[in-house]
């Protein structure tokens, strides 16, 4: 099996950027505006961040190229994008992947951390939790993270069409009307054609059999907690105050929470 070196990973998350940005036009501007917000509440010039479901490392990188100081730590259970991640930024300072099921109890205590967390981020990942997972979860995550510490989570989330029919329309329309004016899903490479082209190369041959021991499908096969009021009570039900979108497109948002003090 051939080995995995940095240009190499580099080149596939390149490709996993492209194809994400084809979905989400303003997927840089809200990573910017997860960053502006651990810049500007973190407390702290060198802050301590999770990065749940981080994937190959997008959103943590461009963290650490705002904030140098920073620790950032990328927490996912999928054994490819973090193949990825450490060949391409292993040697980056202030960054760590753990290699952690966010569903499975227990898995904060395994990251081993020094102090508590200052800020916890998360982009288009944690949707994927059910219910209970999610409320679990967001448990958890309180119990790492410094009293006043933050949630920042940026992800497309919806409004409840029972309880707020309206409201509910209206961002559907306005996403679908900034998504047509961006170009969205206009990228050569989609979702599905990146998995078939990445787990069919070689050179992430290992990666891909972990994966596929791991029963973990490139295809979603249904969002479970998109509805905003379930992060709402979660979030509140785990002790996070001052709940709420500090940045929004329609239903794509950043949703905010503050730990109690």
């Amino acid at each position: 099996m051939a080995s995995l070196d940095q240009a190499v990973a580099e080149q596939w998350i390149g490709r996993w950027d492209a194809q994400q940005q084809s979905y989400m036009p303003d997927r840089e501007e809200r990573f910017a505006a997860v960053i502006d917000a651990v810049e500007a509440g973190a407390g702290r010039s060198d802050p301590l961040v999770l990065d749940l479901g981080c994937g190959p490392g997008s959103l943590a990188v461009r963290l650490l190229d705002r904030i140098p100081a920073a620790r950032v730590v990328g927490i996912d259970a999928d054994p490819l994008l973090l193949a990825l991640g450490r060949a391409a930024y292993g040697d980056r300072a202030g960054l760590s992947f753990a290699d952690l099921d966010l569903r499975v109890p227990g898995w904060p205590a395994e990251l081993g951390l020094d102090r508590p967390a200052d800020a916890a981020v998360s982009t288009t990942a944690l949707h994927w939790l059910e219910p209970s997972a999610l409320r679990a979860m967001y448990a958890g995550l309180a119990a790492v993270l410094r009293p006043g510490g933050l949630v920042l989570n940026g992800d497309h989330l919806t409004e409840d069409e029972a309880q707020v029919p309206f409201l509910a329309r209206l961002d559907r329309a306005l996403t679908e009307r900034w998504e047509g004016r961006a170009g969205a899903g206009g990228g050569e490479e989609d979702w599905k054609g990146w998995w078939q082209a990445a787990t069919a190369d070689p050179v992430l041959a290992g990666p891909a059999a972990e994966r596929a021991r791991r029963r973990l499908s490139e295809d979603h096969h249904g969002s479970e907690s998109v509805r905003l009021a379930e992060h709402v009570r979660a979030l509140g039900a785990a002790g996070f105050t001052e709940i709420g979108t500090i940045w929004q497109h329609g239903e794509n948002r950043v949703l905010a929470a503050v730990r109690a003090p």
